[in-house]
């Protein structure tokens, strides 16, 4: 099946969003383009997740992906792509363990919405990706050798840029604002990977835990090799950052 494109009709901020939707199911690809379209997004579906290896993905601003798919699950896929991409990443599954969670967040995902989906859902969960990537705080933030440039939405550490993902980002953002303060991991996940419409913290303690633990494990060894180490936890409590 051809790739397919779709612009936005709204004239308000989020016809200048581009979500690309790899799925190898036309009927969710169909009901997916209809939705965003709707809500004013430029949309482009693919349905061979193969494809997505070799395009030019620097002007997307969030991908949805399946997770199975012939050929290249939605796992590889992220592995092949995630260095290159800094934009929010939502999984669509139907696997339901957490084991399959944990390692979607291991390899770089911001989220994943659970087959089936009402479409609601997950026109919020899209929203509110697209609304945390756009946040601005102050311009610029110095920690020794490590600059945080909160309008680029970078972290580099003597000039070389520790290439985080989004949701790596929005949590290290977080920290480094209120250095020396504890966030609990239900803290984070609620001021930066949780969703309008996400069921209420204690039906979901133990995906959001997870989450924010691999996010933070991520970020942690990228800021590493860099060598640099300000995240700190602590135990029984949560992270923090050292000033």
């Amino acid at each position: 099946m051809a790739d397919v494109h779709a612009e936005g009709s709204r004239g308000d901020d989020r016809h200048r969003a581009s979500i690309l939707v790899v799925d190898d199911d036309s009927r969710i690809t169909t009901l997916l383009m209809a939705a965003l379209s709707k809500d004013g997004y430029a949309v482009t579906v693919v349905n061979e997740s193969r494809k997505v290896v070799s395009m030019d993905l620097s002007s997307v601003d969030l991908i949805l992906c399946d997770v199975m798919m012939p050929h290249m699950d939605g796992f590889a896929l992220l592995a092949a792509i995630r260095e290159r991409v800094s934009c929010p990443i939502i999984f669509l599954t139907a696997k339901t363990d957490e084991d399959s969670a944990v390692l979607a967040y291991g390899l770089g995902a911001d989220d994943y919405i659970r087959k089936p989906f009402g479409i609601a859902e997950l026109r919020a969960k899209v929203r509110a990706r697209l609304s945390q990537g756009s946040r601005r705080g102050r311009p610029l933030l110095h920690f020794g050798p490590l600059d945080m440039d909160l309008q680029a939405r970078q972290i580099r550490v003597d000039g070389r840029n520790a290439n985080l993902t989004d949701a790596e980002y929005r949590i290290c953002a977080l920290l480094a604002e209120h250095p020396g303060r504890a966030y609990a991991p239900m803290q984070i996940w609620e001021a930066c990977l949780a969703a309008e419409d996400d069921p209420a913290a204690d039906d979901m303690d133990s995906d959001a835990t997870a989450a924010v633990r691999v996010h933070l494990s991520n970020a942690r060894r990228k800021l590493k090799a860099l060598g640099v180490d300000p995240i700190r936890t602590i135990w029984s409590v949560g992270y923090q950052w050292v000033a």
